[in-house]
């Protein structure tokens, strides 16, 4: 069997690339849209050189991943399928990534699409694009006037003012249930002090011997008793830092009235500035310890073939007190609209059953982050589609990587066979 390992280029970014050449296929059209909201986003159009006025695109994002070359497009161009990837303005960053801003971006894009010629338009939804495309959807279906007014924090979004076509049908693959609920997976129950990063309960570190993590590489295992209590603890710290964040929020809140207040301008001058410095003010909370899910080295809680360890890492017990990790800087707001999971909008049990169009869900056993109970069963369990097609690749992995001494495209070809195969049926040209 083929042998499969966490790469740190995950993190870079670097398996969302082709990995096999579009030229002689493929006309590449860099795509520069302005969301509602006046913001420019950028991607890349690419058209079948044998169809150059498609009537059928496909449309991949992600909230902070570069899909604008993504690895599925040389398949899709070939077989006629014009292609856009579309960045958003959280592109390799999400420090302030608000889901709902996200959305404007997209119907730029959708527009656009349409403005084409482009008469049907399907999702791409890899990894968190998955989420981010029925959140998508769950938006556009809706009246105008019933659409989302505000984001979690209480900022305005002008949905309801903003053009939101619909996509025509979606292409689900290797995605989790929404970045919220990945993080309620992965976040350290065990911290004590939000601003101490060594401060830590024994008793709910996953990784004490004595709770039942063995040395890597090894599969520990865990008693139901020690899950159940790990994962209350898991909700309740998710719970403080919501708490934490809309604080700081309120405190600027509470800061900005003070401005606008008729006593403001009597107030002692360095009074004044300490308001004034406060309505400015922009936090940013460091999360420490958010690579802790009990799934990363104990296989049986959620049975694949997946090998040991996350994305991330192949060892998350030293991971987990480094930099790389899901959300390690945050706004309030972007932690409340992106990462948590009791306030955040965009994750699919919440959205799916918005989402009856024809649906493909593509799933990679050997994926490191993606579970088969946790996130595919959930996602086939709320999408509201009752035309739903589903293809497993036992040995792939997250982003359909080749293996050691595998040709770069070599995972990626059953896939794309499978996707062209659909859409010919669903979405002829």
């Amino acid at each position: 069997m083929s042998t499969r390992r966490a790469d740190p280029a995950y993190w870079r970014g670097g398996w969302v690339r082709f990995r096999e050449p579009v030229e002689d296929v493929a006309v590449c059209r860099p795509t520069v849209v302005a969301a509602h909201d006046g913001t420019l986003v950028r991607g890349l159009y690419w058209t079948p050189r044998s169809n150059p006025r498609p009537r059928v695109a496909v449309i991949a994002a992600h909230p902070r991943v570069d899909f604008s070359q993504h690895y599925a497009f040389p398949a899709l161009l070939r077989a006629g399928y014009a292609c856009l990837g579309a960045n958003t303005r959280a592109l390799n960053n999400d420090v302030n990534c608000v889901h709902e801003q996200l959305l404007l971006d997209l119907a730029a894009y959708m527009t656009w699409l349409r403005a084409q010629g482009v008469g049907q338009v399907v999702w791409l939804g890899n990894s968190g694009g998955g989420a981010l495309g029925c959140f998508y959807q769950a938006q556009a279906k809706m009246a105008p006037s019933a659409r989302l007014a505000v984001t979690p924090a209480g900022r305005p979004v002008a949905l309801a003012e903003a053009e939101m076509p619909a996509v025509d049908a979606m292409m689900i693959v290797s995605a989790h249930c929404g970045q919220g609920l990945v993080l309620a997976e992965t976040i350290d129950p065990a911290v004590t002090d939000e601003d101490d990063a060594l401060a830590s309960d024994p008793a709910l570190d996953m990784y004490d011997p004595a709770n039942g993590f063995a040395p890597p590489p090894a599969w520990s295992r865990y008693s139901a008793e020690f899950v159940a209590r790990y994962r209350a603890a898991q909700r309740a710290r998710v719970a403080r830092i919501d708490a934490r964040a809309r604080e700081l929020i309120d405190g600027e809140r509470q800061a900005r009235a003070a401005l606008h207040d008729p006593g403001f301008a009597a107030l002692p001058l360095a009074a004044q500035r300490a308001v004034q410095r406060r309505a400015a003010f922009q936090p940013v909370m460091t999360i420490y310890r958010t690579l802790a899910n009990l799934h990363y080295v104990d296989r049986s809680l959620d049975p694949s073939p997946r090998g040991y360890g996350s994305l991330v890492s192949d060892r998350p017990h030293l991971a987990n007190y480094q930099l790389a990790g899901f959300a390690r800087l945050q706004t309030p707001d972007a932690w409340l609209s992106t990462w948590s999971a009791a306030s955040s909008n965009a994750g699919i049990p919440q959205t799916a059953a918005a989402v009856t169009e024809p649906v493909l869900v593509a799933t990679a056993g050997r994926d490191l982050d993606v579970y088969p109970r946790t996130h595919t069963a959930t996602i086939l369990a709320a999408l509201g589609s009752g035309d739903r097609t589903v293809i497993d690749f036992p040995d792939s992995a997250h982003y359909f990587e080749p293996a050691d001494g595998e040709a770069p495209a070599a995972s990626v070809a059953p896939l794309t066979r499978g996707l062209v195969a659909w859409l010919a049926a669903r979405c002829p040209l």
